[in-house]
């Protein structure tokens, strides 16, 4: 009955979904449960992230996640979807301590996504969520960012700089302003869910939903003097054109560049209500492809019982980027519904302790056209 519920839910989101987008066929992928060095499996990391980094994956949690998977970058390798030993943790430096927002970062800050600077891999951006369990800020710091355009506590984009091996150190922050006419709207956890460099440093950010409900896609230039002011930084919007369904609840949720030659290049975005792709072209000439997608997790059972693969209604994928042609997902188990996907007992372990998945496709030419 779960899977059938799930089932009637993609194909009502599939056929409601107007012509200005070219459907694809469905694509079943196989994942692979993402696991400890000791092959234990990863726990409760609620993933939220996803980019590639010397070779390997980085993957980051959000405020949900276990106390022991939080404020750090996950090592991840591509592979094998094992984690590396050390992972990266997440320290302070003295500017940050003293900004306004200090307090919430030092505490369970709700990260969301990540990128990799174009001009130095031991830099990295993030950008938080909900703040809506943290403390509010003091008096003086909600009157200067109080003109957010959209949550009371402003969304907020990090940079990280790689210190050692094991630790990496908040440098910056940066406040996010909307301009009032964008009508965002007051959804703490409905905010930025994906990030992604494109050209000339230009960082594309993914918005769950507007005032409307709408899926937004929004750009800033990160140049040499951007991380020297803690003003707000102006988002402006791309204009992208994104399928229009009939209903609510079509969130982009993870997003990733992919360049083409004397071109803007491409988006591949990650919509997880809908168990679907979207490739949307920057320059707005190519009508947005959606790839529809099916998942599967991998049973490792001994038994008549069970098959080797069974499906996933729920896979919520939070965590797309895009390498050598190659297209990598991971999802952040929802504890409102993944235990919805137990069915057979070998992986009830997993389910349970919101083990994710690593998914990996080749990207076709056609996607493109």
């Amino acid at each position: 009955m779960v899977k059938f519920f799930y089932f009637c839910i993609v194909c009502i989101c599939f056929f409601t979904v107007t012509s200005c987008a070219v459907k694809k066929d469905v694509i079943t992928l196989k994942g692979r449960w993402i696991t400890e060095p000791n092959g234990s499996v990863m726990l409760d990391p609620q993933t939220s992230g996803l980019t590639f980094w010397r070779d390997k994956l980085l993957s980051l949690s959000d405020g949900s996640a276990d106390a022991s998977q939080q404020k750090q970058l996950h090592i991840i390798h591509p592979s094998t979807a094992k984690l590396n030993k050390n992972s990266l943790v997440m320290t302070m430096s003295d500017r940050v301590n003293n900004s306004c927002f200090a307090s919430y970062l030092a505490d369970a800050p709700d990260l969301e996504a990540l990128a990799v600077d174009p001009n130095n891999d031991n830099v990295f951006i993030v950008v938080t969520e909900d703040a809506t369990r943290s403390e509010p800020l003091s008096a003086s710091c909600q009157k200067r960012y109080a003109a957010s355009g959209s949550t009371d506590f402003p969304t907020v984009l990090m940079r990280l700089e790689l210190v050692d091996d094991s630790t990496v150190l908040i440098t910056h922050v940066r406040p996010i302003q909307y301009n009032e006419n964008y009508n965002i709207g007051n959804f703490p956890n409905d905010g930025i869910e994906g990030l992604t460099f494109g050209l000339n440093n230009t960082l594309y950010l993914a918005l769950e939903r507007d005032q409307k409900g709408k899926a937004r896609i929004f750009s800033v230039e990160i140049n040499e003097s951007f991380w020297q002011s803690e003003e707000f930084t102006q988002v402006k919007d791309t204009h992208v054109v994104l399928p229009k369904f009939d209903s609510i609840h079509h969130p982009i949720n993870a997003i990733t560049y992919v360049p083409k030659n004397n071109h803007k290049g491409f988006l591949i975005a990650a919509a997880r209500n809908d168990n679907q792709l979207w490739v949307i072209d920057l320059e707005h000439t190519v009508p947005t492809t959606i790839i529809p997608l099916a998942f599967l997790a991998p049973t490792h059972a001994n038994n008549l019982e069970c098959e080797q693969w069974e499906s996933i209604g729920n896979t919520s994928i939070e965590g797309a980027v895009y390498q050598n042609n190659q297209l990598w997902l991971v999802n952040d188990p929802w504890k409102k519904h993944y235990l919805d996907n137990i069915q057979c007992e070998t992986n009830r372990k997993n389910y349970e302790q919101f083990v994710p998945l690593l998914f990996s496709l080749p990207v076709k030419s056609h996607w493109f056209k």
